[in-house]
């Protein structure tokens, strides 16, 4: 009895994992769930910039295509050094790659912030003094009215509040890239490397929810931190003079970058302690497999054996034999179409609603990340799932995508008609007049002012004085003003009007909600197709051409899309400004938009972009219907030629990347 004891708790203690492999950072799950919380933490600052833009291009006087090309800048250090992680792949020690580049990440959040504690308060063009007896901003008909600032106080205030805004915003998204590098792509092998093979796609399913969910969660956090005022560090609440409808209202944009770069901070330190290999993981099935099938070995990659050089002078080569195969090409160019449309509205489609439907900014992104990113992640899921559950061939895949495209096109086209034509604004639209209004003519206003007011008329004016109004009403309890009255300008009769603080905005805010609904739909639509056009690509590229296949495709989106597209619809939104606004001289952001033209263009861009994506779709189907016409001519053979390019010899790859080597 005691040797039968004895001998089960010696084999009790043989079968106990030691305490190496007990600790939390040896196990996968753990990892899971770390990389998890760090991918949202990084998606979090892109999508929270992306929320802010319009915010930042205010604050600073920047145009739309500045504003496109600091959205798109993070893409250039991650495509410049994504080609270097299918090289280094294994070799390096993942976890800590990871946690470093996440650690630059933290950093070029900070830096994104640095601009608001470097530069003075925010000064919008005119500030009128919430006091009776100022009248600054209103009409002086006995003044000579010179420049508010003098030529000592613009050169100041632009040395240091503007000239190095711009450069330190384009480093820290350039360092913002370069740090995300190897955080998806290492963590992605190294789960599929220690996971077991059951619960493998278990895991990335839980990581690509979490890369779609990311931007949104962004979005949201803009939101809310655009609800304060830039300046809420600076200054008392009492001292804000602007309201969150007013143009001229800046959010506190920064705050954001803080939030996450702390959040990015926190979410790298684990990756300081996991191990360079961990212990396999073992499912519940895993035990009952084959000894045979446990003793296997993964087949030696070819890349793992150059080196660098071998490598850099084979990528190449690789790279067009992939490029050669068509389906593979249409499909890419297809999703390469879809990737630009989707770049250009994350950017830029809150400052439309905000500017067409005369919305705050902090409500368009909260529209942006409620409604349509959401939607967008469920048309992934339900594709997948429908993928999954039907068993779809390839022929089928190409039917869906161009089914879905061709739905997206007609739910994209009526958006053009959904919009405000811009409000009536004196000497500015429909008729723009260089020289003063003859009311306001004695009021030496400004050329720099801009602050919106409605007259009584409906008509909006740049400033009060512009309306000629000369006096003001204020809250005694607030002292906020109510109104501007006695404005020359503004009346019939001879009698004078008044004017109410803000602009007139737009008269068809009712458009929002069915806008929104056709703009979610259309974002759905389009997302369903995104499984169905990668299970094309894996299907129709040599087994061990997947991995470069992959890895050119998205160095494709880089440079094609995600690249290019924010600027291309920045430029196109800047060619639709009726009047710059102006600041010691010089241009800064757009004060007033031709809204028609704004909405073609903007949203013109979008239907070309699914047009095209349309036509690749189309033209794949009909490239695969053709090899299946095929398919019974060389029936004799055994073979078709869709299989022959599934089922390739496997040391193709192999055999030339040795040879190229040599």
């Amino acid at each position: 009895m005691m040797a039968s004891d004895l001998q089960m708790n010696s084999e009790q203690l043989r079968s106990k994992p030691p305490a190496r492999c007990r600790s939390p950072f040896n196990s996968i799950k753990f990892f899971v769930l770390c990389h998890g919380m760090l991918q949202l933490a990084q998606l979090l600052v892109s999508g929270y910039l992306k929320s802010s833009i319009s915010t930042i291009e205010r604050r600073y006087g920047f145009s739309s295509q500045k504003s496109g090309i600091l959205a798109s800048f993070n893409e250039v250090g991650n495509t410049v050094l994504i080609v270097f992680v299918s090289f280094f792949g294994s070799r390096v020690h993942r976890p800590r790659f990871i946690g470093g580049g996440a650690l630059v990440a933290s950093l070029a959040a900070l830096m994104m912030a640095l601009p608001h504690f470097i530069s003075g308060p925010y000064e919008y063009t005119v500030h009128i003094s919430q006091s009776k007896d100022d009248n600054s901003g209103l009409c002086q008909l006995e003044s000579s009215f010179q420049t508010p600032l003098s030529n000592h106080s613009c050169t100041q205030q632009e040395s240091h509040a503007q000239q190095g805004v711009f450069p330190l915003l384009l480093l820290g998204q350039l360092l913002l890239g370069i740090g995300g590098v190897p955080i998806q792509p290492f963590g992605i092998s190294y789960i599929d490397d220690y996971a077991s093979k059951r619960n493998s796609p278990f895991y990335l399913g839980i990581l690509l929810a979490v890369t779609s969910i990311g931007p949104a969660f962004g979005f949201m956090m803009g939101s809310f931190m655009l609800r304060f005022y830039v300046d809420i560090d600076k200054m008392s609440k009492d001292e804000i003079g602007l309201e969150r409808g007013d143009p001229r209202w800046v959010g506190a944009w920064w705050l954001g970058f803080v939030v996450a770069a702390s959040f990015l901070f926190l979410t790298s330190l684990p990756y300081l302690f996991f191990p360079k290999q961990m212990p396999k993981e073992e499912a519940a099935g895993d035990a009952k497999k084959p000894r045979a099938e446990e003793k296997k070995k993964p087949l030696p990659d070819p890349v793992q054996e150059l080196t660098l050089t071998q490598f850099l002078k084979s990528f190449p080569r690789i790279t067009l034999r992939t490029l050669q195969n068509p389906i593979y090409l249409l499909v890419v160019l297809a999703q390469v179409h879809l990737a630009a449309m989707i770049a250009g509205l994350a950017t830029f489609m809150a400052k439309f609603i905000e500017r067409q439907f005369t919305q705050t900014a902090s409500f368009s992104n909260m529209m942006i990340g409620g409604v349509n990113i959401p939607l967008a992640v469920l048309g992934i899921v339900l594709g997948g799932a429908l993928m999954r559950r039907l068993n779809i061939s390839t022929r089928g895949s190409a039917l869906i995508c161009t089914s879905a495209i061709l739905m997206c096109i007609l739910t994209a086209l009526p958006l053009l008609l959904l919009g405000c034509s811009t409000q009536r604004v004196t000497g500015i639209y429909p008729t723009k007049q260089n020289r003063s209004l003859e009311c306001s003519s004695g009021c030496s206003c400004p050329t720099e002012d801009f602050n919106p007011v409605c007259g009584s008329d409906g008509v909006e004016f740049r400033s009060p004085c512009h309306a000629g109004c000369l006096t003001k009403v204020l809250d005694d309890n607030t002292s906020k003003i109510l109104k501007y009255t006695d404005c020359g300008c503004i009346g019939v009769s001879g009698s004078y009007g008044y004017a109410l603080p803000g602009t007139c905005g737009s008269d068809c805010k009712h458009l929002l909600l069915p806008f929104m609904v056709l703009s979610a739909l259309t974002c759905f639509i389009a997302s369903f197709s995104q499984t169905p056009s990668y299970m094309m690509i894996l299907r129709t590229v040599r087994p061990e051409d997947k991995s470069f296949a992959v890895g050119v495709q998205y160095m494709l989106f880089r440079v094609l899309a995600f690249l290019p597209a924010p600027v291309l619809y920045g430029t196109a939104i800047d060619t639709t400004c009726i009047i710059w606004g102006k600041k010691c001289g010089r241009n800064t952001s757009c004060h007033y938009y031709n809204m028609d033209l704004f909405r073609q263009r903007f949203l013109g861009l979008q239907a070309f972009f699914v047009t095209g994506a349309f036509v690749c779709f189309l033209l794949s189907l009909l490239v695969l219907r053709h090899r299946a016409g095929k398919q019974g001519q060389q029936a004799g053979q055994g073979y078709t030629m869709i299989d022959r390019e599934q089922s390739p010899d496997k040391n193709t790859a192999s055999n030339e990347l040795q040879s190229m080597a040599a």
